[in-house]
């Protein structure tokens, strides 16, 4: 593994590369766009694959601080360029073909960069960037992963109490509408629990009121053909979300003794440390040490190399296609988590097997 760490200046430049192509692609249509699609869909994963090698481990005494300022960026990023595919798809200035380069890629990128990014802010300290986090998470019609992600999720992650944690298994297309009915659900209970001992507002009033409202904005301001785009956008890349927790989660279970469950621990998240990826989105397939230090910031994450843990044989994007073919995925990593079940201590190399 490389010892170099990369600035915070890379986590942003390689993130913001394809948003700028699409934005540009979206008003102007030709080469940008198809440049940010294939950028999304084929060659950052490629180079990815061809590369996989992971960069070193920021010193815990490492301070970062434009890490804030780079995800507000990104956040700012992904505002414009919903708002601008959303005109494009209102228009008829685009192609047939180049409609659907824009929509994929806006996709891809929302459910990659943008949600690995809200994700992140959502963990920060600061009430403005929680806020920020979760207005990205409500402007995809799914505000209430916010609620469901701290409350449920890292609380019960590797149980069956956890709704976004996959078995051993189960596709992807029975957990993806087990997973988001089960997280809305399980997020609600929770909120419900707390506004009753807080007598604060329940913030599913917030997620969901304030889907319902972007909803009618958009038909409003871009028309009926852009609200059905939105709509379908946004399911495109709760998907990919989704896809995330299933490939990050698959099959992992903490044991339990005397009827106590175990701590979460590196074997619990599956990590991939392939290179593009971990920039674009900022540090999340760095997943272990998220669940172990949630309030870490995202050049901090670690994969600590001398304390192996369950690594994806090839980049996050890259399992979450194959995850998609149910037998390949099954065939490819059902193996890998009997192994990680059996072995107190993951024994394979750094970048999987």
């Amino acid at each position: 593994m490389a010892g170099r760490v990369p600035p915070v200046a890379a986590f942003a430049g390689v993130a913001l590369f394809p948003a700028v192509l699409l934005i540009w692609g979206a008003s102007a249509g030709g080469w940008p766009l198809w440049s940010g699609f294939l950028w999304m869909a084929l060659a950052a994963p490629a180079a990815d694959t061809i590369i996989a090698r992971g960069f070193g481990d920021a010193d815990e005494s490492a301070e970062f601080p434009l890490a804030d300022p780079a995800s507000i960026l990104l956040a700012i990023a992904h505002f414009t360029l919903l708002i601008t595919a959303l005109a494009a798809f209102s228009t008829d200035h685009l192609s047939g073909w180049e409609r659907i380069a824009l929509f994929l890629g806006a996709g891809m990128f929302f459910g990659q960069v943008s949600n690995s990014n809200a994700h992140e802010l959502i963990h920060r300290g600061s009430r403005g960037l929680f806020r920020l986090g979760a207005a990205v998470y409500v402007s995809l019609l799914f505000g209430h992963h916010v609620s469901a992600h701290r409350l449920v999720h890292h609380v019960y992650v590797a149980t069956d109490a956890d709704p976004n944690s996959a078995r051993l298994g189960e596709s992807f297309w029975r957990f993806f509408p087990r997973a988001w009915f089960g997280s809305f659900r399980s997020g609600l209970a929770e909120e419900r629990k707390r506004a009753e001992r807080s007598g604060r507002v329940n913030p599913y009033l917030l997620w969901v009121g304030g889907s319902l409202i972007l909803i009618a904005v958009v038909f409003l301001v871009f028309g009926p053909r852009a609200t059905l785009d939105y709509l379908a956008i946004c399911l495109y890349a709760q998907m990919q979300l989704m896809l995330s927790d299933y490939v990050q989660h698959y099959g992992l279970r903490r044991g339990e003794t005397s009827g106590r469950t175990e701590p979460v621990g590196a074997r619990h998240s599956w990590d991939a440390p392939h290179p593009l990826s971990s920039l674009a989105m900022v540090n999340a397939p760095r997943h272990s040490d998220h669940h172990a230090h949630p309030s870490r910031i995202y050049p901090s994450l670690r994969l600590n190399p001398e304390n192996p843990r369950p690594m994806l044989p090839y980049s996050l994007p890259v399992m979450g296609a194959i995850a998609m073919v149910p037998p390949l995925w099954e065939r490819m990593m059902d193996k890998r988590v009997a192994k990680m079940m059996t072995e107190p201590v993951p024994q394979e190399h750094p970048l999987g097997t």
